[in-house]
Formats: structure tokens, C-alpha cells, sequence
């Protein structure tokens, strides 16, 4: 018999068919094939639909099939068919998959990881023979975009000695004049390195003796001259040997006290020397910057920080004598700005200097491009890493991007560019090799997260932790922990991770993440 003469759905008997009664007829579904003029397509795929329903406990139609009328002429026969179509949910498939993609339990598991107490690092491998490449005696060509596994994980070590230098601004903000003679304790991040020497900023201008009286208890915010970072070297032999060399670290925190605040103001470019440069600039740097590089404190009890590092990294190159030694200078914000000093400084102290090379973070413009040029001529290696959506990095001067200075450059606009940089106050340029990170690619962070987020030291080791190139997404095996990330900037992560936080029972306020210490534990 044929499909068109087949009995009821609820008395069908498929079984007793004979195979020969079948015959093909075609698929009233598949344009391609061709059905005869005597069927009736419509009439059977309202029959298949019927016992498809049946067949998913669907309640039976009152209306035998047989008496069934073709869909497109029966509204309420359209509407039974579209309710089937919509309870497969087939257009709203994709989205529900991605979302439990998203926090199946590989990813609450990956989560939960990220998120303990507990610190990974990506492994620290040993640079050898190849020290000085890292270091940057070839600008880190070929070793930025992919990033080089082991330049990351030397970046974020560095990145974690300044936080090492915040945490112990933080921990005693205030100083006394006596306490300059004496090295302050550090918690560094990394125990094969010993501190030995403190280092003091102070700024040229002060604020009314008013203040003090209006506001007595903001002391350490109004002082002249504040702890600004600190002086260290391997001591360790095991390490000395990974790296190839006993290594001297200068690092530097950022803006904290409001007379920083007021230098960073101060914006006009200053000549740095008299001495001009052979396209015959002068170097100019920022006033401010310059001020809190180059002043000392009061009664001559705290040095100038010039005087400290110069002073310092001559005692430990002649303790040391004979050793391959490298200085490497890091800093963050201000203090990015200030390690641009440290390593101009640096460069003409002494002959034949060890290799220096400064690592800065969030590093704002410094001077003009006379002094970038007269870094690069001491030899001084530097590598920016800029997140894209830091403003800090484009200022002070023009808000102009390098990469269009370079373009106008390039099109037979540089005499008069250079004219403009040696006439205007505010012709400032970049310096260094630039790793550039993006907190749009990170999948933890909202995507138009605010300025501090973008500007926040945690979060720029964070980007790096994850970054592999600049056309690929974020490292899936990133190692780095959030709890501080979600800590410090928990408006600014994503509502996603910050309610499975929640569901992990990792909240903040559940497990005091606030008495976590800044400064993180020794990845040794």
C-alpha cells in the first residue's frame, strides 16, 4: 500500500507492511526531488508532524489525521506546527551553548585555580648565554610580537618588584629625617635579591603652612621628601646563575603624596644639560620631574635621588669587581618617568658601565626628542609596556600618537617637525621599544573599564601575564592569580566572574582578601 492510504497514526502497524508496497515518492522538503501529480506532500508532512508530536508525548489532536487539511490553509494547524518548531529552540541554540561553555566545569575548575591564594608563575627558565638579548641589547627584536615566554615572565618579575616598593610605601607613608641613614625593610617578591639602599624623592615646592594647621592629620600626603623606592642585587647563586649574571634592580613607585601631584603638573620641558646634541637639540625633560629627580631634602639630611643611585650602584660595581653585572631600572607611572632619569644618569657616571636597561609601566612622556636621542646614544635600553586604553602614556605634550609622528616623518614633514620640537614647550616624544597590551583582551575585564583600571599596576601584569601577539586572543593558560585583580578593581571585572567569585564562596568580604599583602610571595 502506499503512505497516502496508510491508516491512522495510533492504529499504524508499520511491521506488517510488505516492503514491496513501498514505493519512493520524494521528500516534499528537498527541492530536488520531484513528486508525482496524485500525492499529496502537504497532507503527509502534517501526518509526520503529527506523530512526531505523538511520539514526544505531545497531547493528540482531537481531529483524526486522515481528515487533517493542508497546513497553509488552516490557521490553527499552523500555529500547532509553529509551537512544535519553537519548543526546539533552535534559533536560540548557539547563545545558551556559548554561556555554558563559558563556565562548564573545565572553566569553574580553570576559575577557582585563578582565583585561590595559592601563586603560579610561568616557569623561569635559564637565560644563559642569552641574558643580554632579554636585556635588551637588540631593542627585543623578534621577541615582543609573539611575546618570548621568557621575556613575559621577566617582565611580570620586575612588575613585582614596584609593587614590592608600593606595599612598603604604603605600610609607613610618613618618614623622619633619621630615618634616611638606614635601609627601610622591603618585602621583595623575589628572595634571592637583598636590599641595599633606600631611595627618596623630594619635591621643590611646598604647600602653605595653613594646611597643616586646617588639616593636620595629612602630614605624609604635604611632606617635601617621601620614600620613592629602593636599591637591590642578586644574592643568590643559583639565580645569579640562571640569569647569567648578578643583576643590580632600581625600582620605583608611582604618584602618592600631593606634592607629586603638583611636580607632575609642572609640565614645561627644561634643559637637562647644556650640552647639545649632535642634530643639534638640546635635551630637555619635564620641570616636575626633574625637580623631584635633582632636589634635596631639607638641612641636606635626605640626598637628592640622583645623588642616591649614583652613589649606591658605584659602591656595589666596585663591591663586585670583576663579576658580569647588568642595572636594571623599573618603575611605574611617575616612577616609569623618574627610571628615565636613573638610567640617563647612570650612563655617564662612570667608563664602562654594566649594560643598563629600564623596564617601565604606564610610563607618561619624559622629554623631548633630543633626550630620547641622547638615551639612545649612552646605550640605555628601554621597554615601555603601554596598555592602549591608558591616557597617562599619551601625555604631557600634544595628543599625538607616535605612530602618526612617525607617518608625517616619513611623508617629508621632518625638518619642519623638527623645527617644532626644538621651538615649542611641549614637543615631548617617546622613548624605547613599545609592548603594547590592550585591556579589551582580556576576557576577565569589562572592555571600557575606567582610567584607574587602565593605569592600575596589577592589571597591566595581568595583560602581560596573558598576552602571546598582537593578533591573538588571551593566553588560555595564563598562570597569574585574580584575587588581587578582583580585590583592587572588582567594578571593572566582568559581572560574570565576579558572581561565580561569589558562587566559589571567594567573595572579598567572605575571606578578608583585603589583609592579602600587595606585595606577593617569592616565585623562587
Amino acid at each position: 500500500m502506499q503512505i497516502e492510504y496508510t491508516l491512522p497514526a495510533h492504529n499504524l502497524q508499520p511491521f506488517q507492511a510488505r516492503r514491496a508496497a513501498f514505493r519512493y515518492t520524494g521528500s516534499p522538503l528537498n527541492p530536488l526531488s520531484r513528486v508525482q501529480a496524485s500525492q499529496k506532500p502537504e497532507n503527509i508532512t502534517t501526518k509526520h508532524l503529527f506523530n512526531l508530536e505523538k511520539l514526544l508525548q505531545t497531547p493528540p489532536s482531537k481531529e483524526p489525521p486522515d481528515q487533517l487539511i493542508p497546513l497553509q490553509k488552516e490557521p490553527q494547524q499552523e500555529t500547532r506546527s509553529k509551537g512544535f518548531f519553537e519548543r526546539l529552540k533552535l534559533a536560540g541554540g548557539w547563545p545558551e551553548m556559548k554561556a555554558a561553555e563559558e563556565m562548564s566545569p573545565r572553566h569553574l575548575n580553570r576559575l577557582r585555580r585563578l582565583l585561590s591564594k595559592s601563586q603560579e608563575y610561568s616557569p623561569r627558565n635559564n637565560l644563559g648565554i642569552r641574558w643580554r638579548e632579554y636585556h635588551g641589547s637588540s631593542d627585543w627584536t623578534g621577541l615582543l610580537d609573539p611575546l618570548d615566554e621568557n621575556l613575559r615572565r621577566e617582565v611580570v618579575r620586575f612588575g613585582e618588584f614596584i609593587q614590592g616598593a608600593y606595599h612598603c610605601f604604603h605600610s609607613n607613608p610618613s618618614m623622619s629625617t633619621e630615618e634616611c641613614q638606614r635601609p627601610r625593610h622591603v618585602a621583595l617578591p623575589d628572595k634571592s635579591y637583598k636590599v641595599t639602599k633606600s631611595l627618596y624623592s623630594t619635591s621643590s615646592i611646598g604647600l602653605p603652612s595653613w594646611v597643616d594647621d586646617v588639616a593636620p592629620d595629612l602630614g605624609w600626603m604635604t611632606q617635601r621628601s617621601s620614600w620613592a623606592g629602593y636599591v637591590a642585587i642578586c644574592d643568590d647563586r643559583r639565580e645569579i646563575q640562571r640569569m647569567g649574571r648578578r643583576d643590580i634592580i632600581i625600582s620605583l613607585r608611582g604618584t602618592a603624596t600631593c606634592l607629586e601631584w603638583a611636580e607632575n603638573m609642572r609640565d614645561l620641558l627644561v634643559p637637562i644639560s647644556q650640552e647639545e646634541e649632535k642634530d643639534g637639540g638640546l635635551p630637555r625633560v619635564e620641570c616636575g620631574f626633574l625637580s623631584l629627580f635633582k632636589t634635596r631634602g631639607a638641612d641636606d639630611h635626605v640626598p637628592s635621588l640622583a645623588q642616591s643611585v649614583v652613589d649606591e650602584v658605584q659602591r656595589l660595581i666596585k663591591k663586585y669587581k670583576g663579576e658580569t653585572l647588568s642595572i636594571t631600572i623599573t618603575g611605574h607611572s611617575l616612577g616609569a618617568a623618574l627610571a628615565l632619569l636613573v638610567g640617563d644618569e647612570l650612563s655617564a657616571c662612570a667608563p664602562n658601565m654594566p649594560p643598563i636597561a629600564v623596564f617601565s609601566f604606564g610610563g607618561p612622556r619624559v622629554g623631548n626628542r633630543a633626550f630620547a636621542n641622547r638615551l639612545n646614544s649612552r646605550n640605555v635600553k628601554v621597554l615601555r609596556i603601554v596598555n592602549s586604553q591608558d591616557v597617562i602614556t599619551r601625555v604631557p605634550g600634544m595628543f599625538v600618537s607616535e605612530e602618526l609622528d612617525n607617518k608625517l616623518r616619513c611623508s617629508g614633514a621632518e625638518k619642519f617637525l623638527n623645527v617644532v620640537d626644538r621651538s615649542m614647550p611641549w614637543a615631548y616624544a617617546h622613548v624605547g621599544t613599545e609592548l603594547r597590551v590592550d585591556t579589551k583582551m582580556s576576557p576577565f575585564l569589562e572592555p571600557h573599564a575606567d582610567v584607574a583600571c587602565c593605569h592600575d599596576l596589577e592589571a597591566y601584569l595581568h595583560l602581560v601575564d596573558g598576552f602571546l601577539a598582537s593578533n591573538c586572543p588571551f593566553r588560555a593558560n595564563a598562570k597569574r592569580s585574580l584575587l588581587k585583580l578582583l580585590n583592587e578593581q572588582k567594578s571593572n571585572v566582568k559581572r560574570l566572574y565576579t558572581s561565580k567569585a561569589k558562587a566559589l564562596i571567594l567573595n572579598p568580604e567572605r575571606n578578608n582578601m583585603s589583609a592579602i599583602p600587595s606585595c606577593l610571595p617569592s616565585p623562587s
